[in-house]
């Protein structure tokens, strides 16, 4: 499984949203996500990929997107 494939499954688990087609909508404004999904969603790229983002250095506004996560999550991974 791929990166995009694996944060769009996390996603779809969390928001109960397949996400796929709506790559570039924010997750925030459209009450998909809020902070204690977002604790969910760390914690399971965590667990599912082995990244580590501390809570204190997230910065909601570059990881408000399906693409932003994807692309920060592949970013992470190199």
């Amino acid at each position: 499984m791929d990166t995009k494939e694996t944060v769009l499954n996390v996603l779809q688990d969390l928001t109960g949203s397949d996400l796929s087609d709506d790559l570039d909508d924010n997750l925030f404004e459209n009450g998909l996500l809020d902070s204690m999904g977002t604790v969910q969603l760390l914690l399971q790229l965590q667990s599912e990929l082995g990244i580590e983002v501390p809570v204190s250095e997230f910065e909601r506004s570059e990881w408000d997107t399906p693409n932003k996560i994807i692309a920060n999550t592949e970013e992470m991974l190199k």
